[in-house]
C-alpha cells in the first residue's frame, strides 16, 4: 500500500456501529487526523442505529472510503466488505472460501509509518465469525487466528520491520493472541464492548482498544525500541476546534441531517413505567416475551438480551429511539428445538447462552417437552433447528407496542 502522506502513527476505531452525527464532528476529527495518521478500523462500523436502518449502510461506506486506509471485517456488516470498493480496503488473515480454501480478503497491507515498513493485517475471532447470520457467511470459513498469523509472518517477515493487527476478537482473546504471536508489535482490539481498553503490554506487544460507538479511538506509534499505545476521546461540540470537511465529504453532513429529521419523527407517548428513564433492556425484553407468549398463545418465548440496546427515554418515543433500542430488524419466527434439548430445558438454555450471551425466556424456567419456541430469526437460523414459520411480526413492532401501550397514563 502506498500513501503520499508522511505518517507518524496509526489511529484505530472499532465497533462504531453506525453511531454517526449530523454535526460532522467525528468526520472532521478523522479528516484532520489523516494528515499524519494511518486511519484503520477493527470492524463493526455498520449496524446499530437508525442511520444504518434508514440508509442501508451508504453513509458508513462513504465515510470508510473517504477517510480510512485499512479496515478489518466484523460480524456486523459482514457482506458490505465484499462490495468491490470496500473489499479492496479490507484485510483479514483467517477467513477463507469454504470450498477451495482461498483467502476471502487480502491478508495484509504494507505501509511506512515513521520510517518503518509496517505490515497491517486483521483477524476475526471464531466466536465473532459464528455470530454472523448463517445466510451471510454461507460458503465462508474462519480458521484459527494464531495459525493464520504465524503463517503470514513466516511468508512476509523479510519484507517488514513491524507487525500491526486489527483484531475483531475481544480484548481478553487479544491478550492470548499477543502471547501466542510475540512478533506482533501492536494489537488494536475490537468486538468485546467492555471497559478494558488498555494499553496492556504482553511481552513486546501492546494491546489497546478505542472506545466503541464513536466515543473514542486508539493510537499506536513507534519509538526507538518499541511501539507505544494510548487511548483518547473524540471531541464533543464544546471541545471541537473545527467541523470543516473536505469538499468530497461535505454533502455527508446534509444527508445525515436529513436522516436526523426522519429519526425525530414521534411514534407515540411513552408508557409511564418507561417514561423519563434509562431503559433496562432486560426488563423490557422480559415484558415483551411475557406479552408475546400470552398474546399469541405460544408455549414459550426465547430472546437473546443482545437483540436490544439501552437508551435514555423521554416523554415521547421517536423513530430514532426505537431504532436505537432494536437496531437489527429482527423478525419473530417459530423455531424447532433439537431433540437432544426437548426434555432438558437447562441444556437448551446453556447451549444458547454459550452462543449468544444472556437469554430472556417466558416462562422462566422453560418447561420440559418443548418442540418449538417463538424467537428471533437470528436465533432460529444460527442456534436452533431452523425456523418452521414466521410469526408475522417484527421484534421492533412488539417493542414499540410495549413502550407506548397505555400512553394516556
Amino acid at each position: 500500500m502506498t500513501t503520499s502522506r508522511s505518517l507518524r502513527q496509526i489511529m484505530a476505531t472499532t465497533d462504531v456501529h453506525s453511531a454517526l452525527g449530523a454535526d460532522g464532528l467525528l468526520l472532521s476529527h478523522l479528516h484532520q487526523s489523516r494528515a499524519d495518521s494511518l486511519l484503520v478500523d477493527c470492524g463493526d462500523f455498520f449496524e446499530g442505529t437508525g442511520y444504518y436502518r434508514l440508509g442501508q449502510g451508504s453513509l458508513e461506506k462513504e465515510i470508510l472510503l473517504g477517510l480510512y486506509d485499512v479496515i478489518a471485517p466484523g460480524n456486523h456488516g459482514w457482506l458490505h466488505h465484499f462490495e468491490p470498493a470496500l473489499h479492496r480496503r479490507t484485510v483479514c488473515a483467517n477467513t477463507v472460501d469454504a470450498v477451495n480454501g482461498n483467502p476471502l480478503f487480502r491478508r495484509l497491507r504494507i505501509v511506512e509509518v515513521a520510517g518503518r515498513r509496517t505490515a497491517v493485517t486483521g483477524v476475526i475471532g471464531l466466536q465473532a465469525f459464528d455470530s454472523i447470520p448463517v445466510g451471510q457467511r454461507s460458503g465462508h470459513r474462519a480458521t484459527d487466528p494464531v495459525q493464520a498469523l504465524r503463517e503470514l509472518m513466516l511468508a512476509h517477515h523479510h519484507e517488514v520491520d513491524s507487525w500491526v493487527l486489527l483484531s475483531h476478537s475481544g480484548f481478553e482473546e487479544d491478550l492470548k493472541l499477543a502471547e501466542a504471536c510475540p512478533f506482533l508489535d501492536v494489537i488494536f482490539a475490537g468486538h468485546c464492548h467492555s471497559e478494558h481498553a488498555g494499553p496492556a503490554r504482553v511481552g513486546n506487544t501492546v494491546v489497546v482498544k478505542g472506545r466503541e460507538l464513536a466515543v473514542g479511538y486508539a493510537i499506536a506509534e513507534p519509538t526507538s525500541d518499541r511501539w507505544v499505545g494510548r487511548t483518547a476521546h473524540f471531541p464533543d461540540s464544546a471541545g471541537a476546534a473545527s467541523s470543516e470537511l473536505p469538499p468530497e465529504l461535505a454533502s455527508l453532513r446534509d444527508r445525515m441531517a436529513a436522516v436526523d429529521a426522519q429519526l425525530a419523527e414521534p411514534l407515540g407517548r411513552i408508557a409511564k413505567p418507561y417514561r423519563n428513564h434509562q431503559l433496562d433492556r432486560r426488563a423490557l425484553l422480559q415484558d415483551v416475551a411475557d406479552r408475546l407468549r400470552s398474546g399469541l398463545g405460544r408455549e414459550a418465548v426465547v430472546l437473546n438480551e443482545t437483540t436490544a440496546r439501552t437508551t435514555l427515554l423521554g416523554e415521547v418515543l421517536t423513530t430514532g429511539d426505537l431504532l436505537a433500542i432494536e437496531p437489527f430488524a429482527n423478525t419473530l419466527v417459530e423455531a424447532r428445538v433439537a431433540p437432544a434439548h426437548r426434555h432438558d430445558p437447562g441444556a437448551l438454555v446453556a447451549h444458547l447462552t454459550e452462543r449468544v450471551g444472556p437469554l430472556v425466556t417466558s416462562p422462566d424456567p422453560l418447561p420440559a417437552g418443548l418442540t418449538s419456541v417463538l424467537t428471533t430469526d437470528y436465533l432460529a437460523d444460527g442456534c436452533l433447528g431452523g425456523r418452521t414459520h414466521p410469526a408475522g411480526l417484527g421484534l421492533g413492532s412488539a417493542i414499540r407496542s410495549m413502550l407506548t401501550n397505555g400512553d394516556d397514563q
